[in-house]
């Protein structure tokens, strides 16, 4: 657990005395580590992911990690988007799409390009385009 310790006046006593503050890295849920470097990487999935629930489930297993970015479906039958966060996060979220999906999903082929490091986010959270 990272910990920052500042001085302040006890208004009791008028002495210095530490206290201790938590990072917002520390906080439960807040997956996304501002000292970390973030990437991005596009992706898309073949097989039955169309009409079984597959961009809700996305949706949500991408925001439970704290992923930004969107999915949506395609003409051809297919769910592509982008992810965007810490290479850990979006390796994590790349096996799902792989190997998981939505219950009642068939995974065929999961194509991603390789994760590219970008200065900023370009999403301000995960979301569905229709």
């Amino acid at each position: 657990m990272n910990n920052k310790i500042k001085s302040s006046k006890s208004i009791q006593t008028g002495q210095t005395v530490p206290t201790l503050t938590k990072l917002t890295s520390d906080i439960p849920g807040n997956k996304i580590s501002h000292s970390k470097k973030i990437y991005s990487s596009m992706f898309e999935i073949f097989g039955r992911v169309q009409g079984v629930y597959f961009r809700k489930h996305t949706l949500n297993k991408a925001r439970e990690l704290g992923l930004n970015g969107w999915c949506m479906n395609t003409s051809d039958g297919t769910v592509k988007g982008i992810l965007e966060g810490p290479q850990d996060l979006i390796s994590e979220m790349k096996l799902w799409l792989q190997h998981k999906g939505s219950p009642r999903s068939i995974i065929e082929k999961a194509i991603f390009t390789p994760n590219e490091p970008i200065a900023n986010y370009n999403f301000n959270s995960f979301t569905i385009r229709r």
